[in-house]
């Protein structure tokens, strides 16, 4: 696989889960790839080491500092945004300062980071946002806040795609539904319920949202652009 071979790629929380997936997947494609990590860093070196990609320290709650990061890569090819966060309760109860900090992390940076991507990246460059199908969908109680976030980034991907589409430069969404990671394990305590939901009985694995995010990179996605990817196994249908 060298479909990515010198292509400039930064994946925005890369460390682990999805993120790690999505860093393996364009390392094997031949790319030049970087990855953001905020506090996992026995993960990031691990996996620095396994795909030659270089792990870059940056909190994407730091607006500042994230966009210096994003800058200091240069003229990008692809930007991988996937970095987020999830809080969950009763909103008469939630902390408000939590909520903030997802929207910080989850809304915010997102949009901070492909604007300055979309100043010097390549004509025809990607950029990926990973949001969730809670976007479309929240079928049970105390996801307010979160599912705020994910629809959020809809209106985000639909808006820059407008403009920065006249340069070829694609902005997308992938809306993965349970997904087996740290913050959403196969085996963890919501996956029955879960599972009930959705009409094939699984967690997605990473590897299948890498594999969708190396299909939006790709050259044969140059027309699909403002679109909400959804890959949950029937979790909305």
């Amino acid at each position: 696989m060298d479909e990515f071979t010198a292509k400039n790629v930064l994946v925005l929380g890369g460390s682990r889960g999805i993120g790690a997936a999505i860093v393996r997947r364009f390392a094997q494609g031949g790319a030049n790839v970087a990855f953001t990590y905020a506090g996992s860093l026995g993960a990031a070196e691990a996996l620095a080491a396994e795909t030659g990609a270089e792990a870059i320290q940056a909190d994407s709650a730091a607006r500042d500092a994230l966009v210096a990061t994003v800058a200091a890569r240069g003229a990008l090819d692809v930007l991988v945004i996937n970095a987020g966060t999830l809080v969950l309760g009763d909103p008469l109860t939630l902390d408000a300062d939590a909520v903030d900090h997802m929207i910080d992390v989850n809304v915010r940076a997102p949009y901070h980071a492909a604007v300055e991507a979309g100043r010097t990246m390549n004509d025809n460059g990607r950029i990926i946002v990973i949001g969730s199908v809670n976007g479309d969908r929240m079928p049970f109680t105390g996801g307010a806040a979160y599912a705020l976030t994910k629809s959020a980034v809809q209106g985000m991907v639909r808006g820059l795609a407008r403009d920065f589409g006249d340069r070829g430069i694609t902005v997308n969404s992938i809306q993965p539904g349970p997904t087996d990671s740290d913050m959403n394990p196969a085996e963890g305590p919501m996956a029955a319920t879960m599972h009930s939901f959705i009409a094939i009985k699984r967690h997605a694995r990473p590897q299948e949202i890498a594999e969708l995010a190396a299909y939006l990179a790709g050259p044969h996605a140059g027309m699909i652009t403002g679109s909400m990817q959804t890959i949950d196994g029937g979790f909305g249908a």
